[in-house]
């Protein structure tokens, strides 16, 4: 969602309140320029500025303008998913002919153990003059998250070929950013630049509209993808209702494009999902003696891998935060292409280890993760092992140079480490996977809530038994990954305070 600014490094976290979910204003039938923004950190508790009347749900649902925008939030439903739906099926044919049909064709019953070098190679050199030339760099840098100001449409070409030079060819990220950010970006265009400029408040909500509607079924629900907007926000009252109606009818439109078109054409979007889940009973005292310490394994092994791209960001792009000048046009392209190898050359460690397909520890995780719930006795401890590692030192290194989303992975990984725990007395593979899911997603997302609701979605009918489960894993693994990212900040050399982007964005509202 978020236009690199000042520079290929530019962008926000997810949970940042800047976002398109943040600066919402009023919709109470004034022109929100007109009066004191109730999101503004100026404004009084109440939400009103000394003299004005406060924002009511009354008032918001009374509204001319409020009841206009969610018109609109449903008319740019259907273009916006339109769009998305044909990027990611072109997104997964291409993948399929990449990482099955070709391999096939040259003789191979699968892709062979070097396959991951040549392909992230190609991968690097098409990405390498878009990140450094192209308007908006190709979208922001994974390691920053999900967040920042809607993209302005013309950077979304961009965007979308720096996603279909990486995703295909097993960049180790997600669809997910690529998705928000054109999601948002083709919202605007409903919405005139002069309208824009008079009511820059209808912009946020406007955008994230957009992105819900990109993402309504990539993870599996549309609630998903609405429940991550809205608690990304950090909204309440009638301020959460100007967002979450917009949000909600978006995701329900786009869900309903997604689903039609997807039965019409036969392709397949590769939303995150579980196509069989194994059978869950209610949590014993075991699940929780052993899930919390997996858990905190899962948390500790997420926050490491974004602490690395962190560091890989710095060497591609540069990090005024971290003193770090940003290199020229010629070595960010190196760099970039450097690092592609690199992610290649962990993928194909990854099979040579295991003696297994280099495509599991490649893209982003969504067909490996259904695989894996669907028989996990096919899997040694071992090789569940070395997928964690080695997919998390590919995570890393592209979620610092290379364009994409960061959840998809995360969540692989995460499975992956908990499924290989579950051999421990008392846990079980069903609860290790449950446990998996909900901690990872909570450390990379920062979103407790939509971790829970993402992880229920996925486990499907098996989740009603797993929410006590889900539930304290989510806690445990947001208070452990915020208390091991405020560690590393101050242990970083040179630091003067937090960097976390809710401390580096709350008092600098965009508007």
């Amino acid at each position: 969602m978020a236009e690199p600014t000042g520079g290929p490094s530019g962008s926000e976290d997810p949970t940042a309140r800047t976002g398109p979910t943040a600066d919402v204003g009023r919709a109470d039938g004034a022109d929100p320029t007109s009066r004191a923004d109730p999101t503004s950190p100026a404004a009084p508790a109440g939400g009103a500025a000394p003299g004005q009347p406060a924002l009511t749900v009354h008032g918001v649902l009374r509204s001319k303008g409020y009841l206009g925008l969610l018109v609109i939030s449903a008319l740019v439903g259907v273009p916006v998913s339109l769009a998305a739906f044909w990027f990611v099926g072109l997104e997964h044919q291409l993948q399929h002919w990449v990482w099955e049909s070709l391999p096939d064709a040259l003789g191979h019953d699968r892709a062979p153990w070097w396959w991951p070098l040549p392909a992230l190679l190609l991968a690097g050199l098409l990405l390498a003059p878009i990140v450094t030339r192209v308007p908006g760099r190709g979208g922001h840098v994974p390691v920053d998250g999900l967040g920042g100001p809607p993209a302005p449409p013309r950077t979304v070409p961009g965007v979308v070929l720096a996603a279909l030079a990486c995703l295909p060819l097993g960049a180790v990220l997600g669809p997910e950013a690529p998705l928000m950010a054109m999601g948002g970006g083709l919202a605007l265009l409903a919405v005139r630049p002069s309208r824009r400029a008079a009511r820059p408040q209808m912009v946020p909500v406007l955008g994230a509209a957009g992105a819900t509607a990109a993402i309504s079924t990539i993870f599996g629900s549309p609630l998903v993808a609405a429940v991550m907007m809205i608690e990304a926000a950090g909204l309440g009252g009638p301020q959460l209702l100007l967002l979450i109606m917009p949000c909600l009818l978006a995701s329900g439109v786009g869900a309903l494009v997604f689903t039609g078109f997807g039965h019409w054409t036969g392709l397949s979007v590769g939303a995150l999902s579980l196509p069989s889940e194994p059978p869950a009973g209610i949590p014993d005292p075991g699940d929780f003696l052993w899930g919390l310490p997996v858990a905190v394994a899962v948390t500790v092994v997420c926050v490491a891998g974004q602490t690395l791209g962190h560091r890989v960001k710095a060497f591609t792009v540069g990090d005024p935060e971290r003193a770090v000048p940003p290199p020229t046009t010629r070595q960010t392209a190196l760099r970039t292409v450097l690092c592609a190898v690199a992610v290649g050359a962990c993928i194909t460690a990854y099979a040579l280890l295991t003696d297994r397909s280099p495509e599991e520890a490649a893209l982003s995780g969504q067909a490996t993760l259904g695989a894996l719930a669907a028989n996990p006795a096919a899997w040694s401890v071992f090789a569940l092992l070395a997928l964690t590692l080695c997919k998390t030192v590919a995570w890393g290194i592209a979620l610092g140079s290379l364009r994409g989303g960061p959840i998809f992975p995360a969540v692989l990984i995460g499975a992956a480490l908990g499924v290989a725990c579950g051999p421990l007395p008392g846990l079980g593979t069903e609860s290790g996977l449950a446990v998996g899911l909900a901690a990872a997603a909570t450390a990379v997302t920062r979103l407790p809530v939509t971790s829970t609701v993402l992880a229920a979605a996925l486990l499907g009918p098996e989740a009603p038994d797993s929410l006590p489960l889900l539930l304290v894993t989510a806690v445990t693994a947001f208070v452990v990954g915020e208390l091991l990212r405020g560690r590393i900040d101050r242990a970083r050399p040179g630091a003067h305070g937090p960097t976390d982007p809710h401390h580096r964005t709350l008092a600098a509202p965009p508007h």
